[in-house]
């Protein structure tokens, strides 16, 4: 290694073609000391002795209503039509089934967000978890 000089002779102006080492090994062992020390608490694991049952899964899919507003505000549960007075009640009672089912509100764009916030507020009063609302997607742009 070069290290400068104090006296005046000659090569002091000329530039040093060595790389200073110390601070990259500096660096190197302290990788080294952090992955000695890091390494064992990765694969360190705690063995526990697991009973086995064999069942199989459960495939029950939420029953699903779906609730639909026309135009004129009249209000059809699974295609039958019921007044926004027995909405309450209907929504309590499924409320209460395991697993709730999903409520799936489809209202006409010309409905009034007055009939639709009421039928939201009731279903929400009754405990109704799982609201989801239906629209149809835009058609595609037509390629030019």
């Amino acid at each position: 290694m070069a290290f400068g000089s104090f006296n005046g002779g000659a090569g002091s102006g000329a530039p040093q073609s060595e790389i200073n080492m110390v601070p990259l090994i500096d660096v190197m062992l302290v990788l080294l000391v952090i992955f000695i020390i890091t390494a064992p608490l990765l694969s360190h694991a705690v063995r526990i002795d697991v009973p086995q049952a064999t069942s199989a899964p459960v495939d029950s899919d939420p029953a699903k209503i779906d609730l639909a507003i026309d135009a004129s505000g009249k209000v059809f549960w699974n295609d039958a039509e019921v007044s926004l007075e027995d909405l309450p009640a209907r929504f309590a009672s499924v409320s209460k089934d395991t697993p709730q089912p999903e409520l799936h509100l489809r209202a006409d764009k010309n409905t009034r967000y007055e009939v639709l916030a009421q039928v939201m507020a009731d279903a929400s009063r009754s405990g109704m978890k799982r609201i989801g609302f239906v629209s149809t997607p835009e058609p595609p742009p037509a390629a030019k």
